[in-house]
């Protein structure tokens, strides 16, 4: 029997920013749910199941924020996201046999461990291939680029490579404006099944989970005693082939991609590992252009986790959030073309999206998303039920767009303070 298929049918986000403690986590979450429940038409009496995701959070954080929407007994279920930091003392760090091995092979130098741990992965791949910092730089370079036009980003600043590689050292090997900020920040998605899609007429803006993997780590990590793979590289390529087998098709058919580089030296090591380039040359992918808007990829069009931003529980989602958009057509000034309706289509082919995400200690996802063969255009859609058109414009939901997707099995003693 055929696995039942999935769609996306409603994202939400809230701009990411520097925590200043000024907003809680509950209406963040709130925000990000509300903007999704009315992009996909409905409301959260329709919602059977919740995932929340979160870092550095209690036991029931997911149930504290969506309570504002509804107590309807839906099983809730949380998920601590992966994190480099030890929130105990008393016990080994998930990624103390990782830090070991990085001494004994390397050496631990001046600087954050994850800074320095994706740096070495890059600093190995340099020395082995045609790969050099300049290359690394230049990622750093387009993904503040891609940012600017970003509303929802975190930094909107453009930079030259040359600005990059001069500005303040944070490792030996990378400066800061290399290195993803700390983030707050909330972003959903709404997950249905073609039934409840065609039943609620979201044949416009649903879009297909073609593929969907979870990986975590092999003997490599340890066993090739290479910096690369303590990058989590070999995570990537199994998690990166499931997917694309699943979907059905190779890499070079996806036209955008959204993935991890909470350092651009990550991105490098992802290019190769996702088989974006023959092994060992992410560095002419990056002189061929094939990274930008005009090249084989527009990778990181929101601008990546080094400028939009990187709220640890809400990276993933709102990777999804990114990717949704650019197949819907929705992303104005971010849109890569050739995720355009019609577009792939006229060539007698289908346009993919992929997004990528990854957490050293270890799991890696990667999903791969495409319209689905029945969709249409054109009739009422989630721009219309917001009233605007959210992935392009960033607002904040007031009270009267809470009140419109909460259950009628609420309390205001839940509400949050919008």
């Amino acid at each position: 029997m055929a696995p039942r298929k999935t769609f996306i049918i409603g994202v939400g986000m809230t701009e990411f920013c520097k925590p200043r403690g000024e907003i809680d986590y509950p209406e963040l979450a709130v925000e990000a749910a509300t903007k999704s429940l009315l992009d996909a038409g409905v409301n959260y009496d329709d919602v059977e199941y919740a995932v929340a995701g979160y870092c550095y959070g209690d036991s029931t954080c997911g149930q504290r924020a969506l309570y504002a929407l509804g107590m309807t007994q839906i099983p809730i279920i949380n998920m601590e996201a992966g994190s480099l930091g030890s929130k105990f003392e008393d016990r080994s760090p998930p990624l103390m046999k990782s830090v070991e091995l990085t001494n004994e092979i390397v050496g631990i130098g001046k600087g954050p461990m994850a800074a320095q741990l994706f740096g070495n992965g890059a600093a190995e791949y340099i020395e082995k291939t045609s790969a050099t910092w300049e290359h690394v730089a230049k990622i750093a370079a387009k993904n503040h680029q891609h940012s600017v036009a970003n509303p929802y980003s975190q930094f909107r600043n453009s930079m030259t490579w040359q600005e990059v590689m001069a500005d303040k050292p944070v490792t030996a090997n990378l400066t800061r404006a290399e290195c993803c900020p700390t983030s707050d920040g909330a972003a959903c998605a709404i997950v249905a099944s073609e039934e409840f899609v065609k039943r609620h007429g979201l044949e416009n803006q649903a879009i297909e989970i073609a593929g969907m993997s979870l990986k975590t780590d092999s003997p490599r990590l340890f066993d090739d005693r290479s910096a690369v793979e303590i990058a989590g590289s070999d995570m990537t390529r199994t998690a990166g082939k499931d997917a694309l087998k699943q979907a059905g098709i190779s890499m070079d058919q996806c036209c955008v991609v959204e993935l991890h580089d909470c350092f651009a030296a990550n991105e490098l090591l992802v290019y190769d590992a996702l088989g974006m380039c023959a092994p060992g040359k992410a560095g002419d992918l990056v002189d061929a252009g094939d990274n930008t808007y005009g090249g084989k990829y527009v990778v990181n069009p929101s601008g990546g986790l080094e400028s939009k931003g990187h709220p640890l529980g809400a990276t993933g989602i709102g990777m999804a959030f990114y990717i949704v958009n650019q197949l819907r057509g929705w992303a104005g000034p971010l849109q890569a073309s050739e995720a355009m309706p019609g577009v792939a289509e006229a060539k007698g082919k289908k346009a993919y999206g992929l997004l990528h995400n990854l957490g050293l200690g270890g799991a890696c996802v990667v999903g791969v998303m495409r319209r689905p063969n029945f969709w249409k255009t054109g009739g009422a859609d989630g721009r219309t039920r917001l009233g605007y058109n959210h992935a392009v414009e960033c607002k904040r939901i007031t009270q009267a767009d809470v009140d419109r997707v909460k259950s009628v099995k609420s309390s205001e003693y839940a509400a949050v303070d919008l």
